[in-house]
């Protein structure tokens, strides 16, 4: 009987508590929503291959292949910039009778798309080529093959791809979670309210904290970082620095959005309810599935999320060696996601302001 009515007594106070009951049963369902809309794209994956003096058939066999396109370029300079501002996947580059093949690699599957698509367009134009030669009574010979990579190598996985992204992904999530915590219990146990009983103002308490988790995310930043770069031996092409500062300003991010979280929350139950609201669709929009792939609607969420242009930086620094003025945009607006949850966090302080 005592089992009973401890039973019941949990049951209603769990059916007073109306918005645990309402992140309990439409969370799973948000997060199924998300998944169909993500999940449910185009799993054929679209290369561009740049041609410098290419023969005809070749090109004509390479654009045979299944979502492939090609484009011809005057020179390989030409070529190599569009490489570089990726316009294009791979380049093609005729050397007599040899190849050249030259791979962004920032994406592994692409590079294996145009292996094979070239193996394959290869050997079809040297079929044909076979024949016209044999009937002239000449040697065929095999072309040779150089292959270059501008990032990484042979060796390069779909997690060299993700790795930016996870880096930024596991910063923005850990300092989310500890300084709504940290903030909850300051106010569950009355140390908030104390604090707004004084004169000192509700924007000196936010920047206060803020100071306080910013040092705590610099130091975890600088982990994370050396840990990606020297013990799992991820190749950085550009400034170990902007890797720094990209992720830095992200922290600051998750952590206005932590406090800001932390003021709608009644326990730290709720607080981890926000998980699959907050946390889940950053993933699912960061970068990690290609955005590309989606429907234009769907691609549209990624916008209103902050890990997907710190995501955007990431990438862009590690795999292709941007500088600070092409990653200017996106920590733009990562410092106008910071200013908005700044001044929101202020205001939400005034609701428990008794005085």
């Amino acid at each position: 009987m005592r089992t009973i009515a401890i039973a019941k007594r949990v049951t209603k106070e769990l059916l007073r508590d109306k918005r645990t009951l309402m992140l309990m049963f439409l969370a799973p369902i948000f997060i199924l929503f998300l998944m169909k809309l993500v999940f449910s794209v185009n799993s054929t994956t679209d290369v561009k291959v740049a041609t410098v003096n290419v023969n005809e058939n070749l090109i004509t066999q390479l654009d045979k292949t299944s979502h492939l396109t090609t484009k011809k370029y005057d020179s390989t300079k030409k070529a190599k910039e569009a490489l570089s501002d990726q316009k294009v996947d791979a380049i093609v580059q005729s050397k007599g009778k040899d190849f050249q093949v030259t791979y962004a690699n920032i994406d592994a599957s692409k590079t294996k798309a145009v292996k094979s698509a070239f193996k394959m367009s290869l050997l079809a134009n040297s079929m044909q080529e076979m024949k016209r030669v044999l009937k002239l009574g000449a040697q065929v010979s095999q072309p040779k093959i150089q292959q270059k990579y501008e990032y990484g190598n042979s060796d390069t996985n779909f997690f060299d791809k993700i790795v930016p992204i996870l880096m930024g992904f596991f910063v923005f999530f850990f300092v989310f979670l500890i300084s709504g915590m940290a903030l909850l219990n300051e106010r569950t146990s009355g140390t908030l309210n104390r604090l707004l009983a004084t004169p000192v103002k509700r924007s000196e308490i936010v920047f206060g904290y803020m100071l306080s988790y910013g040092v705590l995310a610099i130091l975890q930043t600088l982990l994370v970082v050396l840990f990606t770069v020297w013990m799992l031996k991820v190749e950085v092409v550009g400034s170990i620095f902007y890797v720094i500062l990209i992720n830095f300003v992200l922290a600051l991010v998750a952590l206005a959005f932590g406090i800001l979280m932390s003021t709608f929350a009644k326990s730290e139950f709720q607080m981890m309810q926000f998980i699959p609201l907050i946390i889940v669709p950053q993933i699912f929009f960061s970068g990690i599935i290609p955005l590309d792939t989606m429907a234009k609607g769907v691609q549209a969420i990624s916008y209103v999320l902050p890990l997907k242009y710190a995501g955007d930086a990431l990438s862009g620094v590690v795999m292709s060696g941007d500088g600070f003025i092409k990653i200017l945009p996106e920590i733009g607006i990562l410092l106008l996601f910071l200013v908005i949850l700044t001044i929101l966090n202020i205001q939400g302080l005034k609701k428990y302001r008794k005085v």
